[in-house]
C-alpha cells in the first residue's frame, strides 16, 4: 500500500479527516472556497516536509496546509472570521493571508497565482543559503493558464531552483470546465516546454500524491531543479460554499464522489488492519470534538480594535546580521 510506517498512515488519515470536517464547517459561508473532495492533494503534497521548507498552498485547502505546518486551529478559523486572535490580527482573510511564521506563503491579495511567484522567490533564497530545503507551491488548473505562472515556472527551471509545482486540477475554474479552457491534454504536458519533468497522478489517492511529490522533493533537494505535478481531483461543490452547481454533469459528479479520497484511504487502512469501524468512529469523535471547540472559541473571539496601523504591521523587523 505504501512505504510509510503505520503511524504515518494513521496520521495522514487523521489529517484527511480533519481537513474534511474543517472544510464542511464553512458550508454556509458564501465567501469561503471549500476544498471538500480535494483534501488528498493538500495532505499528500505537504505531509512529511522538513521544518524549514516553505509551502505556498492553493487558497482551496490553505487552512489544513497551515495546520499541518504547526499553526493553531483556533487562530486559523478566527482568521476566516476576521477576529483579532487571527495570525494577522483580523486585518485580512486568514485563508488568504497565511501565517508566514510557519513558512506558509499566502496570496496576500486577491490575485490568483501570486503565491507561486512568491514561492519561487523563497526557493531562490533557499538555493542561495544552500541548506537543502525546498518549496512546494500548489495552484488550480485555471490559475495555471495565467502568464505569471508560466514566468515563475520558467524562471525556476532556468535557475534549477529547489521547488515542486503541484497543479490541483479540480476540473472547474469557477463555472468553466478545464476542457473548454485548455487545448493541451494535461497541465503536466507543459513541463516539456519548461524543460523539467512532469507527471499526472490520481489526486484522490493521497498516498499516490504523497509518493510522487516526495520523489520530486528529493530531486529538488539534490539540486536537480523543479518538477511539475498535475493531480487530478474534482470539485464536488460550488466555487463558493453554498453555491448551487447547475453546470456539472450529474453522472460525472457521481463518478467522482464514488472516488472519495477519505473513504478510499479509510478502506485501504481497514484492509491493512490499521482501522476498524470502532476506530473510525473514535477518530471521528476526536476530530469533531477538537474542531467544534476551536470553532466555538474562534467565533467568540473579539473583533479587531479600531486602531491605526503602525510600521510594525507593515514592515519586517530590522534584524542586523552578525558579522
Amino acid at each position: 500500500m505504501s512505504f510509510l510506517a503505520d503511524a504515518d498512515l494513521l496520521e495522514i488519515y487523521r489529517l484527511l479527516l480533519m481537513a474534511r470536517r474543517l472544510e464542511e464547517s464553512f458550508g454556509d459561508m458564501h465567501s469561503y472556497h471549500p476544498a471538500v473532495g480535494e483534501e488528498a492533494v493538500v495532505v499528500g503534497s505537504f505531509f512529511g516536509l522538513q521544518e524549514k521548507d516553505y509551502i505556498a498552498p492553493h487558497y482551496r485547502g490553505a487552512l489544513i496546509a497551515a495546520y499541518m505546518r504547526g499553526a493553531d486551529l483556533r487562530r486559523l478559523i478566527a482568521g476566516v472570521h476576521g477576529k483579532a486572535t487571527a495570525y494577522n490580527g483580523g486585518r485580512f482573510r486568514g485563508d488568504i493571508c497565511m501565517p508566514i511564521e510557519f513558512n506558509v506563503i499566502g496570496m496576500f491579495s486577491g490575485i490568483l497565482g501570486s503565491s507561486v511567484g512568491l514561492a519561487v522567490g523563497a526557493a531562490l533564497s533557499l538555493k542561495l543559503q544552500g541548506n537543502g530545503n525546498v518549496a512546494i507551491a500548489t495552484f488550480g488548473e485555471g490559475t495555471s493558464n495565467l502568464g505569471g505562472i508560466h514566468e515563475a515556472i520558467n524562471l525556476a527551471a532556468s535557475l534549477l531552483l529547489p521547488i515542486v509545482f503541484v497543479c490541483q486540477n479540480n476540473q472547474y475554474a469557477m463555472s468553466m470546465n478545464s476542457r473548454e479552457a485548455m487545448k493541451c491534454k494535461s497541465v503536466a504536458d507543459r513541463a516539456l516546454g519548461y524543460g523539467i519533468p512532469g507527471a499526472q497522478v490520481d489526486g484522490n489517492d493521497v498516498l499516490t500524491v504523497h509518493t510522487e511529490v516526495q520523489a520530486a522533493v528529493r530531486r529538488a533537494r539534490s539540486g536537480a531543479g523543479p518538477t511539475l505535478i498535475e493531480t487530478l481531483t474534482y470539485r464536488v461543490g460550488g466555487h463558493r460554499a453554498g453555491e448551487k452547481v447547475l453546470y456539472q454533469d450529474a453522472e460525472e459528479r457521481q463518478r467522482w464522489q464514488a472516488r472519495d479520497p477519505l473513504l478510499r484511504l479509510q478502506d485501504g487502512l481497514k484492509e491493512r488492519g490499521l482501522l476498524n469501524e470502532r476506530a473510525v468512529e473514535e477518530a471521528n469523535v476526536r476530530v469533531s470534538t477538537q474542531l467544534k471547540e476551536a470553532i466555538r472559541l474562534a467565533e467568540g473571539d473579539p473583533d479587531p480594535a479600531d486602531i491605526a496601523e503602525g510600521p510594525e504591521h507593515v514592515f519586517a523587523p530590522n534584524v542586523t546580521a552578525s558579522p
